[in-house]
C-alpha cells in the first residue's frame, strides 16, 4: 500500500493528464475507466462502482450506495462531469467517508474548463496535508 498523499497525488495527476488529453463534455463513465486505467498501469489498487453495505438503525442496506473508485483501499474517488459542482457534491463524498470510515477523500469535475477548479479533497478526520498541492477543504 502507498502512503496517503502518493495515492491522492497520482490520481491528481493521472485527473489531470485525463482532462487536458479528452477535454470536458464527456460521460462520467468515461473519465472512471480512464483514471481506472491509468491508476493500474501505475500500479495501485483500484474498485469501481464499489457497492457498500451499511446499517442504518437496525436496518441493513446491502447496496446502500456505490463508490466511483476506491483507490488502494483507502481514498474514495467521486467523479463528476458537469459545468459547476453543488455545494451536495463535497456532502455526499464527506457522508460516503465516515459510512465507510476511510479519512480521505478527492471529488474530481471533469466537467470545469480547466481541472485545478474541478479538484477537492475532502477529508474525515485527518490533518491537513503538508503538501501544497494537497489543500484540504473544509466543510
Amino acid at each position: 500500500m502507498h502512503e496517503l498523499d502518493d495515492v491522492t497525488g497520482a490520481i491528481i495527476d493521472s485527473a489531470i493528464k485525463i482532462h487536458r488529453e479528452l477535454g470536458p463534455g464527456l460521460l462520467e463513465s468515461v473519465y472512471e475507466l480512464a483514471l481506472t486505467g491509468l491508476l493500474l498501469r501505475s500500479g495501485f489498487q483500484v474498485e469501481r462502482q464499489k457497492p457498500i453495505r451499511f446499517e442504518y438503525d437496525g436496518i441493513v442496506f446491502d447496496e446502500g450506495f456505490r463508490l466511483d473508485l476506491l483507490v488502494d483501499g483507502a481514498v474514495i474517488v467521486e467523479i463528476k462531469s458537469v459545468e459547476t459542482l453543488a455545494p451536495v457534491h463535497s456532502k455526499q463524498l464527506l457522508t460516503y467517508l465516515r459510512l465507510t470510515d476511510r479519512r480521505v477523500g478527492l471529488l474530481i469535475n471533469f466537467g470545469c474548463a480547466t481541472l485545478k477548479e474541478g479538484l477537492h479533497r475532502i477529508v474525515n478526520g485527518l490533518t491537513p496535508s503538508a503538501s501544497p498541492r494537497l489543500r484540504v477543504n473544509r466543510l
